[in-house]
């Protein structure tokens, strides 16, 4: 019988265990621990007390309300990236005065959306962006908060899709760029300069190229304080990694011990943020999912499953790794399998070559879910979205109900005319 939840080496053992979880709600379902996303906050806010840091909950890894709710009791800023995580945020509670806008492609509707609702600052990634976002502050008759994300060309090495820090990428302007964006900036009546904003990529693994950044965020701040434009705030992204399978990535601790020396060591005296998403809530999650088939072709075994790539979009996005383990105790000898989903893809898997003890009808829990799990799910095949669970000491709740197909088909119409 497997208790939730885990972080690392499952040091957080909550009373409710994964197969009462599994038969009460069914499956598949995400299952999250209260007690693993409060103690992952409170190692970012400890760590960084030696700094004026404010820490700025990244929606994007998991935006159920009940979760963003959690992070604004705790007293978190945030990250977003769309205006439906701005609504969500305000809808949990959380404040837009503490919440930066990033992202490629804001929209007019969202850029508008922010400013009515006092964002902390919008992240420029374009020259055309902050025409845009200028144009629209004027038409409001308000000054636009406006920092402007670098691009400064560094290797965070991570997965290609999840890097954001190097040239290649579409994410923000060169150094360069970004000195006569802010040069044009403080020259416009309905635009208020608030930052320097960076972030390299996702699941970073390694402390040099965070001081790398650092040192270039600094580094520009510093040259721009000559040409008298003031810098109150410097965004240094998100995107420590965590423990999937053998990675070894810096504690979070470590993490936030290496960004405080890093900008004491400049003497550097300007507000800093951070933007933790993975960090916080990867680990505080796992998958469950109910075996429903044990099958055998030649030499290969599969355990199909009810999760699918639908649900949980990274194995077959990343080809990521996530370690899958049998919630009830099983006598059986342990085979190697495939453990594969109802979609009919061949990149529906949730993991190869898996050794385990598992028959129809068992539980499993994929590990480490907690972020970029349900935020990614999706509808293909026609499956309804799963449920999730916050568990919360000895006790849980559904924090989003598992989708019916007539929510699914609900927004959907067929034209009259077509009808025969």
């Amino acid at each position: 019988m497997t208790q939730f939840c885990y972080r690392d080496e499952l040091l957080y053992a909550e009373s409710v265990p994964l197969d009462q979880i599994a038969s009460e709600v069914g499956t598949p379902t995400y299952v999250y621990s209260r007690a693993a996303l409060e103690s992952n906050w409170q190692e970012f806010e400890s760590g960084l007390a030696g700094l004026d840091a404010t820490i700025r909950y990244a929606v994007k890894s998991n935006s159920n309300l009940a979760v963003l709710a959690l992070m604004a009791q705790l007293g978190s800023g945030f990250d977003i990236v769309s205006g439906g995580e701005l609504e969500r945020v305000i809808r949990a509670g959380g404040q837009a005065q503490k919440t930066i806008f990033s992202g490629v492609a804001k929209s007019q509707e969202e850029i508008t959306q922010a400013l009515l609702a006092g964002i902390y600052s919008i992240n420029l990634e374009s020259h055309a962006e902050l025409l845009r976002v200028h144009e629209i502050a004027r038409s409001l008759d308000r000054k636009a908060p406006i920092s402007v994300r670098v691009n400064p060309n560094i290797d965070a090495h991570t997965h290609p899709y999840i890097s954001t820090g190097l040239h290649e990428n579409k994410f923000g302007v060169t150094m360069d760029e970004a000195l006569d964006i802010f040069r044009y900036a403080a020259q416009q009546p309905h635009l208020e300069i608030v930052g320097i904003a960076v972030h390299i990529g996702s699941q970073i693994t390694a402390l040099e190229p965070i001081v790398e950044t650092i040192d270039h965020v600094i580094n520009l701040a510093e040259q721009l304080a000559v040409e008298n434009i003031s810098i109150r705030h410097l965004d240094l992204g998100g995107g420590l990694g965590v423990r999937y399978q053998d990675e070894k990535p810096p504690t979070i601790t470590d993490y936030c011990n290496t960004v405080t020396l890093t900008v004491q060591s400049r003497n550097c005296r300007i507000p800093v943020s951070v933007e933790p998403g993975r960090a916080i809530t990867a680990n505080a999650g796992v998958l469950l999912c109910q075996v429903e088939y044990i099958k055998s072709s030649g030499n290969k075994n599969f355990a199909i499953v009810d999760g699918a790539m639908n649900d949980l979009m990274r194995p077959a996005l990343y080809d990521a790794w996530m370690e899958i383990v049998p919630v009830q105790t099983n006598c059986e000898p342990k085979k190697i399998f495939d453990v594969v989903g109802p979609i009919c893809e061949s990149a529906d898997f949730l993991g190869k070559q898996r050794s385990l003890a598992i028959n129809p009808g068992d539980f499993i829990a994929v590990r480490t879910a907690g972020a970029y799990g349900a935020v990614m799910s999706s509808n293909y095949n026609s499956r309804p979205k799963p449920a999730e669970v916050l568990v919360d000491g000895d006790r849980f709740d559904t924090i989003r109900s598992r989708e019916t197909v007539d929510e699914m088909l609900g927004t959907e119409s067929i034209p009259e005319h077509f009808r025969v």
